[in-house]
């Protein structure tokens, strides 16, 4: 039996609306489980975009930010801790962010394999465009040239949170995001490894609307689920 899950496009929110959001659906989860009322609903799927931010995790080193806070200003952007795994990382307009909000117990895996999964996701979106992603070893999220010095470089960053088997967080997939962003931070706690975008790499800008609708059908084919209809 296929789950489903509600999907919606938040659009444009600023990062700390986002996590408010986030823990709005946490709350509707998790009182229909409490409830015994899921039946085949496995939560909900939330796209969008935040405006230029710097999140640290939980576990993160703040010395990998690398400016000060008036630069941070002039560069238009805002520094948030968060509660989600991993170390700093960058949002920004044109990188696809998605947070699911789902029952990991409703679709009978770990918090391991839910990440495992998630990256499979994130190598086949790329897959769909003709490139070539993969795992890094003690690293999460889908990387290109993996184990070729000095060309391993991240597409797409992966961080979540799990309570009472109920994710939050998620991933940020750089689609035309201005990766000159990057460069004020130690991106996930590396100092030895780039970031790159599908712009970059296919020397064009792709569609946001085209790169929600690929990775929205991925997601789906890989967590077998489908969308709850309204």
């Amino acid at each position: 039996m296929r789950g489903l899950v509600t999907y919606r496009n938040l659009g444009t929110i600023a990062y700390a609306e986002g996590v408010e959001v986030q823990e709005q659906y946490f709350q509707k989860v998790l009182e229909q489980k409490q409830a015994g009322t899921l039946g085949d609903f496995r939560g909900y799927l939330l796209f969008c975009e935040h405006p230029h931010v710097y999140t640290l995790g939980k576990s993160g080193d703040a010395t990998n930010m690398l400016i000060t806070p008036e630069f941070l200003t002039k560069i238009n952007a805002s520094y948030y801790q968060t509660s989600r795994g991993g170390d700093i990382t960058y949002h920004g307009p044109e990188q696809l962010v998605g947070y699911p909000i789902v029952d990991l117990e409703a679709l009978n895996i770990g918090l391991k394999d839910y990440v495992h999964l998630l990256e499979e996701v994130a190598i086949n979106v790329c897959a769909h465009y003709g490139i070539a992603a993969s795992r890094l070893d003690g690293a999460t999220g889908a990387w290109l040239d993996v184990g070729v010095a000095g060309r391993e470089r991240k597409i797409c960053a992966i961080g979540v949170r799990a309570s009472r088997f109920i994710t939050m967080h998620g991933w940020a997939f750089n689609v035309n995001t201005d990766l000159k962003y990057f460069s004020y931070i130690n991106p996930c706690g590396f100092i030895n490894k780039g970031v790159t975008s599908l712009e970059v790499e296919l020397k064009r800008k792709v569609s946001m609307d085209e790169a929600r609708l690929v990775f929205q059908k991925e997601w789906l084919k890989v967590f077998n689920c489908e969308l709850l209809e309204g």
